[in-house]
């Protein structure tokens, strides 16, 4: 997004209206898909990383969190969830740190973690447009997201859920592996989506090289090409 925008939010816990700027995601399927698996109490403390334009902070904050502490990597990103929280009336409730992952919020210890971060290949990013002044996901889609689970440390607390999407457009598979090293049995998908994959992207020829090395799980239906949209509550031991 090239430039300060404002759309409207008509997922769970909306509608609400959210400011935009360049460096800033505006919310996407694994948004929506994420807010509807989202499971909250009155007591908990959400963690939510890659928070974007605060959008998921705001779901968990109207669902009920007693805390809510967005984190990304873009400063914009940051500058705009303030922004969006004051224009909502949660800043009572929702704080917003810059940095990378987990770094900005070693001091809390959540019960629910949100675990949106970018799960597409450089090289697909690169071919979609997606992504403008933010990083992609790895050269598989799963290097981010591993990341994010081999430095979860203690700001999960036991019991805690980590809400988790993988995707067929990723290697979800070293994903899914990477998290039963930290959740062992403690995992399960709850909710599944399908979604067709853009022409453009459809078309480019890092898909048909990616499929045949294993690294994208496309389904075809027709001429299109879908990929399947998983989201795992993952629960501390």
């Amino acid at each position: 997004m090239s430039q300060a925008a404002e759309i409207e939010w008509r997922g769970r816990a909306g509608p609400f209206r959210l400011r935009l700027g360049p460096g800033v995601f505006s919310p996407t399927t694994t948004s929506r898909t994420l807010a509807d698996a989202l499971e909250v109490d009155p007591d908990d403390v959400v963690i939510d990383v890659g928070c974007g334009s605060g959008v998921l902070s705001f779901v968990a904050a109207r669902l009920g969190a007693r805390r809510v502490v967005g984190c990304d990597l873009s400063e914009p990103a940051v500058v705009a969830a303030r922004e969006n929280a004051r224009r909502l009336g949660l800043e009572g409730v929702c704080e917003f740190r810059h940095g990378d992952l987990l770094e900005p919020v070693r001091d809390v210890h959540a019960s629910v973690v949100i675990g949106d971060v970018s799960g597409i290949p450089d090289e697909l990013a690169a071919v979609s447009g997606w992504f403008d002044r933010v990083p992609a996901g790895g050269p598989t889609g799963a290097e981010l997201p591993i990341k994010l689970l081999r430095t979860l440390g203690d700001t999960l607390a036991p019991g805690g859920r980590l809400y988790l999407p993988t995707g067929t457009i990723q290697d979800e598979a070293a994903i899914l592996a990477a998290a039963r090293e930290v959740f062992g049995d403690h995992m399960e998908p709850v909710l599944e989506r399908e979604f067709p994959l853009p022409d453009l992207v459809a078309k480019a020829a890092v898909v048909a090289r990616m499929m045949k090395e294993g690294i994208l799980n496309l389904r075809q239906r027709g001429s299109r090409l879908l990929w399947s949209l998983r989201i795992w509550r993952c629960v501390r031991a």
